[in-house]
């Protein structure tokens, strides 16, 4: 944790929620700075260790300060200080739902001492790891079919053939390691291949995207700026 995080807990469906806020180092330094826009990422699967301080979710949110936007990290329900426990994903999904509607609103920053101008009209984006790429789907398909607007979707070790995925849009990021152990790439291509999706394959990459975590984040930035924003 850094100067730039905060971790707080806001009122969920079964208890509370407990959640990661990630400020970008300009809103701190800036008090006129105009945040570009608001990430939701999900942590990978509680039962195997997954909580909201995995290195992936972390890079992932470190990425987007990088690109102006507030990112949030829950932790899934039974996880940390968050209250309930494990639910399949349907109980994830209308967790993670509660909080696009928290997050759309000026008054849930205000303990965080943040003010966050025309916060109904910012882009929200969703990215998700393994279980939480799945869970991210899901949610992805509630909000667009109630017409509210998602910017765009990033799923990194997608869930493909392990969990029933919901279909995604073209524009989606998906990111996967060459040599994952846990969900094979050709179990993500036989997914991807009907909706011709693109899979960016990281060389090498494992799973946990171990010497690897700086691909994630080249490869989000590059796709967000329209430009090579390849750095070491």
């Amino acid at each position: 944790m850094n100067r730039r995080t905060q971790v707080i807990s806001i009122p969920g469906l079964v208890g509370s929620i407990q959640i990661a806020v990630d400020i970008p180092e300009a809103v701190i330094r800036t008090s006129n700075f105009m945040v570009r826009g608001l990430a939701l990422i999900a942590h990978p699967h509680p039962l195997m260790g997954g909580t909201m301080d995995n290195k992936v979710a972390q890079t992932v949110a470190r990425t987007f300060n990088q690109l102006g936007y507030v990112a949030v990290r829950p932790n899934f329900r039974g996880v940390g200080e968050s209250a309930g426990v494990h639910d399949a994903g349907n109980g994830e999904i209308d967790d993670l739902y509660l909080l696009t509607q928290w997050m759309r609103q000026a008054v849930s920053w205000q303990p965080l001492g943040l003010e966050i101008g025309q916060i109904e009209q910012l882009p929200l984006a969703l990215a998700g790891f393994s279980f939480g790429s799945f869970v991210c789907s899901h949610l992805l398909k509630r909000l667009v079919q109630e017409g509210q607007a998602v910017e765009r979707l990033v799923m990194i070790g997608s869930a493909a053939g392990k969990w029933e995925m919901a279909p995604v849009p073209a524009s989606t990021i998906l990111i996967h390691g060459e040599l994952d152990e846990t969900i094979p790439l050709q179990a993500v291509f036989e997914w991807a291949r009907p909706q011709e999706l693109v899979v960016q394959v990281v060389p090498g990459a494992d799973h946990f995207f171990h010497r690897r975590l700086h691909c994630i984040r080249n490869i989000i930035l590059g796709e967000w700026l329209g430009q090579a924003a390849w750095t070491q």
